[in-house]
């Protein structure tokens, strides 16, 4: 009889130490098995043989006929128990989708690849050619290339230097989203050996392309998000985090990984390349690039030659309401521009951070807000739906059709959103052909399921989130509309800088990449606002300087890490009182700078009150230690990508 430590994929095994278990074989490490664990049968995964121990034990259920886990994933798993506090059943839940049907198990291995075809791209740049070139000199770089620049033609050309050496490629992308446009564009290329993988998949889709990439005896390219990145390819070779910068890589639930940070692990444990490749590089990343001597590679010209004169940006002053004389939400010049674009067969982008209808539902007489009754924020109306919805716990209700305080039959819709644009934009131009893409869309609507109708041109007028923002080349968009550039510098949080600056420069770059002249026009209440210069004259290295000072002046990151503690109570007053405590604790007995107590941001939640610490540390493991003897009933996120 064999004895194995295994680690169960369980979300209600909160330990953190292994469970032991007998089979009557002998097994590798690495292997996948399925156990019983508390009356259920679930998946495991065999992390090391040990001895007979003192306690009876119980047999595996099954060891399944499929190669082990490569052992640098392992690895990285064990690290990430330390570096991100969590439970070990759900750290083994990265490293295995889910259990397998007997059909899924039977499928034949993935067939021989065809060899590579770059003979259809473009050829390099002396931009392109001159960073690629770089590139050869180093393992880990910070990839900074404009929008537009061709960062993508790069990483195609890492990834077939990585095959050509016999080794595979991981291309981490923000959003499930963008994996549309990432993946046809590897496709073109390396043919069947791109598998894309993704939680919007359906379970049997997503367990059918991990199970293709484990079995791959020849290198492969995955294609996904920030949990792609635990996908079990051998000989691991490269690893892009393509729009780098972006705080979906954070992983907001247990374990709260950062996916460049656990890509910086794995990266040297199995010799394979990193990439961080971005137009507006995060303060953190580029002060630390700097301050390590890790290359900054640059892209400093457009892929495709376009004259200076192709980019044209408008600022339209929403104090000035004579500039809105034939809507209240789209300015007379935006109007002209979409008129303009739609004579000539083009495209425009109307892009606003807010999703529904009306974010904010008042009575005109007492001033009534309508908001939910389990977290206190206000409600958004949808209008598709008639009905207000709460975007933090999901609460639903009805539209009212009067006051609930005072009885008045006025209600007032304020603070549009992007279905409130949707509904603007088919009043002024109903011959037009248009689209809304945002998270409120039904699976069959997402970006994903229409890109390749987009990028054909057959919608005329796209209306969407931070979700169209990012990584997309559109041929024939011609005109860019920021219908509000205000929304996220009105955050009270440290990165709403960085981030208004981000999504206004990312935003920007959908225009004139060298198909066609465009025009952008940004409605603003703050024309004057550094951030939207520095946007607009894409100007990184004078945003990154005033926002490295400010950072250092206040202690935020990348000069301290911060720890959230946040504890939800029945009332503010018990909250608060807990808060209190345990700042006085943390204070007493270790090396932190304690921030508050304080009401979070979301101060009511699911009908419970919210108060939060911020806790900053020079050494990040002076926060490990926090996070070990925190109190029952206070949840925690280390390395949070925000203090909301």
């Amino acid at each position: 009889m064999f004895y194995y430590f295994v680690w169960v994929r369980s979300h209600k095994y909160h330990g953190s130490e292994p469970l032991t278990y007998s089979h009557d074989r002998q097994l590798a490490t690495g292997s996948i098995v399925r156990v019983e664990m508390r009356g259920e049968i679930v998946m495991g995964i065999i992390s090391g043989p040990t001895t007979q121990p003192r306690f009876k034990t119980k047999p595996l259920t099954a060891a399944l006929d499929l190669p082990a886990l490569p052992l640098h994933l392992l690895k990285t798993a064990q690290w990430l128990l330390a570096y991100y506090p969590a439970p070990l059943g759900i750290v083994s839940q990265q490293l295995v989708p889910g259990n397998f049907s007997e059909r899924q198990l039977a499928l034949p291995a993935p067939a021989e690849y065809p060899d590579p075809d770059l003979s259809k791209l473009p050829p390099l740049t002396t931009d392109q050619s001159r960073a690629l070139e770089e590139m050869q000199r180093t393992n880990t770089y910070l990839l900074h290339g404009q929008t537009g620049s061709g960062k993508t033609r790069l990483y195609i050309e890492l990834a077939q230097a990585a095959l050509a050496r016999g080794r595979s490629s991981i291309i981490l992308t923000p959003e499930i989203s963008l994996t549309a446009q990432l993946t046809a564009s590897f496709t073109a290329v390396f043919g069947q050996r791109v598998i894309t993988i993704h939680s919007g998949q359906a379970p049997a889709e997503r367990q059918k392309a991990w199970l293709d990439a484990l079995r791959a005896t020849q290198p492969v390219i995955i294609i996904g998000p920030r949990s792609a990145l635990f996908t079990p390819v051998r000989s691991l070779g490269l690893i892009v985090l393509d729009e780098a910068h972006e705080a979906a890589y954070k992983q907001e639930q247990a374990p709260q990984y950062h996916a460049g940070r656990v890509a910086s692990y794995l990266a040297p444990l199995s010799h394979a390349s990193l990439v961080l490749g971005t137009a507006t590089p995060s303060v953190s990343d580029y002060f630390l690039a700097s301050e390590r001597s890790k290359p900054i590679i640059r892209l400093d010209h457009p892929a495709i030659a376009v004259a200076e004169t192709d980019r044209r940006v408008q600022l339209v002053d929403m104090r000035d309401r004579d500039n809105f004389d034939r809507s209240r939400l789209l300015s007379t010049a935006l109007i002209k521009a979409i008129e303009l674009a739609l004579s000539r067969g083009e495209q425009t982008l109307l892009y606003l951070n807010r999703r529904g209808t009306a974010r904010i539902v008042l009575c005109e007489s007492c001033g009534w807000q309508a908001t939910c009754p389990h977290c206190d924020l206000p409600l958004t109306y949808h209008g598709d739906r008639h009905e207000l919805r709460c975007h933090s716990c999901d609460y639903h209700s009805h539209t009212p059709t009067s006051c609930r305080d005072c009885g008045h039959t006025e209600i007032i819709y304020k603070t549009a959103g992007t279905k409130a644009i949707v509904d603007e934009v088919t009043r002024l131009f109903p011959g037009a052909s248009v689209a809304r893409f945002d998270t409120d869309n039904a699976k069959a609507d997402r970006f994903e399921q229409h890109y390749t109708a987009v990028k054909n041109g057959e919608v005329d007028i796209l209306v969407g989130t931070q979700l169209l923002a990012k990584g997309l080349d559109l041929p024939k968009l011609a005109v860019l509309g920021v219908v509000l550039a205000d929304t996220s510098l009105s955050l009270p949080d440290f990165t709403s800088p960085e981030r208004t600056y981000q999504l206004l420069t990312q935003v920007l770059g959908r225009i004139s990449r060298g198909h066609r002249a465009g025009l952008a026009i940004i409605q603003t209440y703050n024309p004057d606002h550094p951030v939207l210069a520095d946007a607009v004259a894409d100007n990184y290295a004078a945003f990154y300087a005033r926002e490295l000072a400010e950072r250092q002046q206040f202690l935020f990151p990348p000069f301290c890490h911060l720890l959230k503690l946040s504890c939800r109570r029945a009332s503010t007053k018990a909250a608060e009182s807990a808060a209190q405590k345990l700042a006085d604790s943390l204070r007493g007995n270790y090396r932190v700078r304690v921030e508050g107590p304080a009401p979070s941001f979301y101060e009511k939640l699911q009908g419970k009150y919210q108060w939060q610490l911020i806790v900053k540390a020079t050494e990040r493991s002076e926060l490990l230690r926090v996070i070990a003897h925190l109190p029952a009933n206070w949840s925690y996120d280390i390395d949070p990508a925000d203090l909301l």
